[in-house]
């Protein structure tokens, strides 16, 4: 079950949003050897409450044993099939600038069960030059992508100006999940899911907090 489909079946969206902070915080803690946790040690290392935690769970139909706690390995193996990760997500990088060629290099792609199988761009200057290991592709090979090889989600590294351009190269060609890099609000049909990350707008809200807190300082006796 998808993320999308655990959505559908009854999960809310917000409990699906924490789900990957909670499969986070138990492969640290299988990788230092811990067998079992409770809900407050879960909560505390997912920054968390642990009455969100455990009503999140409780949408899976995962509970801890009391007095025990939630096996690691179970509730792991529980959350990763929540989220679609039992299986690889085949997945292109679309834009080849500075961003772009950052995400081609970052390893956490396949540590999470997604595999770049492509780089893209639209411009024929960039196409061919080899990223982080790979030839870069023409965008007017994803249809093929998708036929040939499952492409499953996009990833737009693109300038704004040409973000909406490139999402609408990868909805033609058969994509129906988009991670959206760039700083703009895409419109695509509503079978289409996508998961905008605006940097600049985490940052000015950092620099509001510390405004806020420089401030407080400030007046502190």
């Amino acid at each position: 079950m998808s993320a999308a489909a655990a959505t559908r079946r009854g999960v809310p969206e917000a409990s699906v949003a924490r789900l990957p902070g909670y499969l986070r915080a138990l492969t640290a803690l299988a990788a230092d050897g811990t067998l079992s946790v409770s809900s407050e040690e879960l909560a505390s290392a997912a920054g968390v409450s642990s009455a969100m935690l455990r009503k999140d769970l409780s949408h899976l139909g995962s509970y801890g044993v009391r007095g025990v706690g939630y096996d690691v390995d179970r509730l792991s193996s529980e959350i990763a099939a929540a989220l679609g990760l039992t299986q690889d997500w085949p997945v292109a990088i679309v834009g080849m600038g500075n961003l772009g060629r950052a995400l081609a290099a970052y390893r956490g792609f396949a540590e999470r069960g997604f595999r770049v199988i492509a780089l893209l761009d639209r411009d024929e200057r960039v196409v061919g030059e080899v990223v982080a290991g790979t030839r870069v592709r023409s965008t007017a090979d994803l249809p093929a992508l998708v036929e040939d090889d499952g492409l499953a989600i996009g990833v737009i590294a693109t300038p704004p100006e040409g973000a909406q351009e490139a999402c609408d190269e990868l909805v033609d060609a058969g994509v129906r999940s988009v991670l959206n890099f760039a700083p703009v609000v895409l419109s695509v049909p509503d079978e289409v899911v996508v998961r905008k990350v605006d940097l600049s707008t985490e940052l000015q809200i950092l620099a509001f907090h510390g405004q806020r807190l420089a401030v407080a300082e400030a007046v502190a006796p």
